[in-house]
């Protein structure tokens, strides 16, 4: 079977089942048959430069395809995550927790920051029954309009 491997695949082989991996992580969630495509697109390419046996091949690839999806989980990945809460329900506002940059001391409203913003704002106005300090930490409970109803933590 390796002999006869040897003598019948070919770089442009390669280079399908790259495309093939590719295409098909359209339809499968996860993102890792699309390193998988990286990897064999890469030895397709390697195959025109250098020839090598069949179990050569399929250990680069298979070494090539766990160390990309190795680095995408690690590094790529963590980074690509959605910080905003942008396009997610009302609901999901509940719960966040800001910093009070302008007090509500005298005042109906105060202005709170978040660390990452919030349907693509970072400072929001808030209302509380209870006045609050600049700098006290505060969940949000509710939201009236555009301003939210905070609580101190």
């Amino acid at each position: 079977m390796l002999e006869w491997l040897n003598t019948h695949i070919a770089y442009w082989h390669w280079l399908v089942l790259g495309l093939l991996l590719v295409t098909a992580e359209i339809f499968v969630s996860g993102f890792v048959l699309f390193w998988f495509g990286i990897a064999a697109l890469f030895m397709g390419a390697l195959l025109l430069l250098v020839g090598m046996p069949i179990a050569l091949q399929l250990l680069l690839w298979a070494g090539l395809s766990i160390a990309l999806v190795l680095l995408w989980l690690k590094f790529i990945k963590p980074n690509w995550k959605d910080r905003t809460t942008s396009g997610m329900a009302m609901e999901a506002l509940t719960g966040q927790v800001g910093s009070v940059i302008e007090s509500n001391i005298g005042k109906p409203r105060g202005r709170l920051r978040f660390p990452a913003p919030i349907l693509g704002e970072d400072e929001w106005q808030f209302m509380s029954t209870s006045e609050i300090a600049i700098g006290e930490r505060v969940t949000v409970v509710n939201i009236s309009g555009n301003t939210l109803v905070v609580s101190p933590r």
